[in-house]
């Protein structure tokens, strides 16, 4: 019988004698979402977005409705969650809807100029990853999705 290769036990990657945090996987994905972020910044500022404010239009487009959904999806604390907030709903691109079970609670959604804008936001998103991933096959790219969410299932 053969084990999957979720079960089967492996030594650990990483020693402490050896270990370099600047080249470890943690160390890397801090770079490159970093330089990632640089590189959307500078993508999306002829919309007047910074890219911390395209992931949370991110989230809105994707189903997210509230500050506490989007505080735990982008671990952001609720304060600057509601700056934030304050800042899209400023820009017309998201807009507070009352909740139709319980008027205490706001929900929120893309405006009509914020979905309208989103696709345009997404291109350039696209554009970014895609010089990042200059060089790489479908295969190695799907391979690294593949891996980084195994990842996250690891917790």
């Amino acid at each position: 019988m053969v084990e999957s290769v979720d079960t089967v036990e492996r030594p650990e990657v990483y020693d402490a004698k050896t270990y370099n945090p600047k080249q470890s996987i943690g160390g890397l994905l801090s770079r490159v979402k970093l330089k990632l972020m640089e590189s959307l910044e500078a993508e999306l500022e002829p919309f007047g977005i910074t890219a911390a404010q395209y992931v949370i239009l991110v989230n809105l487009a994707s189903g997210v409705d509230s500050a506490s959904g989007l505080c735990r999806s982008v671990s952001y604390d609720p304060g600057a969650m509601t700056r934030m907030i304050d800042r899209l709903q400023k820009k017309r691109l998201v807009r507070r809807v009352p909740c139709s079970e319980d008027r205490r609670v706001m929900r929120l959604a893309l405006s009509d100029e914020g979905k309208a804008m989103y696709p345009q936001l997404v291109e350039r998103a696209a554009k970014v990853l895609n010089a990042s991933l200059r060089g790489f096959s479908q295969d190695e790219v799907r391979q690294l999705e593949r891996l980084l969410n195994r990842m996250l299932e690891n917790g």
